[in-house]
Parts: structure tokens; sequence; C-alpha cells
């Protein structure tokens, strides 16, 4: 009786059915079992000031892995850097510099680091402003300049990593798009303020092409370099165009000595209207800690001190 029951019908389709299920879960077996590929190396890189290495990491994205020489709210005018430094440039692919004098070390760190990286300045095709003592390297301060930045960025990273083309151009594309949203905003702020009250002082010439670009007159007791102190000269130079051009507000910068601009408000009356955030981020909690930012908060310090 139990031969005749296991080989009925019933049990021969019972016994087919197992066994393709069997099957089946043998083949798909090495299918689940498969790692997935692992991430491929980032690519190392260093940015020699904080508004730069923001900027890089927004292009690079997850393919890069981004060190910066200079921190936020640190001076890149007067920096010394550091065996640390060399050591990042030495295991570096890429190191991108602002350019146009404004890292006045990096030439004699590239050559104590020995590194074999490409050295992208993110300046290049920039037309520079001209000032007594030279070119201005301060050019991130025009939004269309940053684009300029950002279209360099881009390409290097491409040249670097040609597998990550399509990323670099997708993420490059998108905030270039956002840069010409936050400079139509800025010229609509600026726009809205009356020419004669778009005159301040800031403690050093950090905002030329920011006053070419969009309207406001900016009077600065240092040059556009914080390597050496205003003189007594220059603070009574600067006191007197407060008076004479009737200034509305005095700004600090978030890396040179508050005292510049405080002893000037004190001598003319003139407003103190907080800081303004030059050659460097702020921290993360701190108020400016990405370009974008950056520039809405000077925008939003500006137009609040000279609106009438």
């Amino acid at each position: 009786m139990k031969s005749s029951r296991a080989n009925s019908p019933r049990s021969r389709n019972l016994l087919s059915r197992r066994a393709a299920l069997a099957t089946l879960a043998l083949l798909a077996a090495p299918l689940r079992a498969q790692p997935a590929p692992p991430p491929p190396p980032k690519l190392p890189v260093v940015a020699s000031f904080s508004i730069l290495g923001d900027l890089v990491r927004i292009v690079g994205g997850d393919r890069i892995e981004v060190a910066t020489i200079v921190g936020p709210n640190g001076d890149a005018h007067v920096y010394q850097p550091s065996p640390q430094d060399g050591r990042r440039l030495a295991a570096a692919k890429l190191v991108f510099v602002n350019g146009l004098g404004f890292e006045g070390w990096i030439d004699r760190l590239v050559a104590a680091s020995r590194t074999k990286a490409r050295i992208v300045a993110a300046s290049r095709a920039v037309t520079p402003r001209k000032d007594g003592e030279g070119v201005d390297p301060h050019a991130w301060q025009d939004v269309a300049n940053v684009k300029i930045y950002i279209a360099n960025i881009r390409d290097a990273l491409i040249d670097a990593d040609p597998d990550g083309a399509s990323h670099y151009k997708a993420n490059a594309a998108e905030y270039l798009h956002a840069l010409g949203g936050l400079d139509a905003e800025i010229v609509a702020a600026i726009d809205a303020i009356p020419h004669a009250r778009r005159r301040v002082v800031s403690t050093h010439d950090a905002f030329g092409y920011f006053a070419a670009r969009y309207g406001v007159e900016f009077i600065a007791p240092q040059g556009v370099s914080t390597d050496a102190e205003a003189s007594a000269r220059d603070l009574a130079r600067i006191v007197d165009a407060v008076k004479a051009h009737k200034v509305a507000a005095v700004f600090l910068e978030n890396i040179v000595d508050p005292r510049f601009a405080q002893r000037i408000a004190a001598e003319t009356g003139a407003k103190v209207g907080g800081t303004l955030y030059s050659d460097a981020l702020s921290p993360p909690d701190g108020p400016a800690p990405s370009y974008l930012r950056l520039m809405r908060f000077n925008v939003k310090q500006l137009t609040s001190a000279l609106a009438p």
C-alpha cells in the first residue's frame, strides 16, 4: 500500500514541485549571497581656505575627501603652514587654491611637501580687479566670479576622476543655478538702498569686487591684505573720509582686529553695523558656514545698517 501511494500521480506531482522549488532556491542562492561592490575610493583633495573648501565639497560630493588648510575664521593672508599641511598636500591628487596672490605661502608649502598633486587655481579666467597695491585676490565677493570657480573645480575633478564626470557635472549645474538666484537676490537688496547711503567702512579692503558688482562703496583702513596693521595716519584718513562722506555704518570683519572699526565709530559717530565675513566662513554653528549663507548674511547686515 505504501508503494502504491508513493507512485500515485498526486505523489509524483508533489515531488516534482518540491524538486523544482529546491532547484530555484539553489539558483537564487548565489545571487543573494553576492556582496555589493565596494564604493570607489574617495579622491583626496586639498583646498587652501574655508570658502574654497565649501565650493569644492559642493561639486565633489561624496566622491571626494576634502582637507582645508585655513579653516573657519582663519586669515589666509598671514597663515603659517604646519607640517600637517605638508602631509596633506603630499597625499592629495588635487590642490585647489584661490590664486591671484591670495595665498602668499602656497608655493613654499608645495615645494616643501614635494606633492605630485595638480595645483588648480580656482580663479583662472577671472578678470582681476586692480588697485594701488596690485591685484585684488578677493574675487569670490562677486557671485559671477564664483560661477567661474565652480566651472574650474568641475573640470579639474573630471580630469582627475573621469568616472565621476556625470556626478560632478550634475552637482555643478545645480549649484550654478543656486548662484544665479543668489546674484539676483543681492542686486534686488542693494537696489532698495538709496545711492547716497551706500557707503560703509570695513576693517580691510576685501570687498572691491562686491563694490564693483553691486554698487556699495567700501572705505577701509587697511589694503587688500591684513599683513600690516593700519597706522595712525591711515585711521585719521578714514575718520576724515567717514565725516566727509557721511558714512552710514562701520563694519567689523571676522578675521581682523575689531578695534579699528570701533575706534572709527567712536570718533565719527557712525553706526557699528555688525560683522561681515570676508575671507573665511564661520564655524558650522555660526551664521556663515557656507558661501551661500555668507553672502546672504553679509547682505542682510549691510541692508539693515544702511536702510533709511
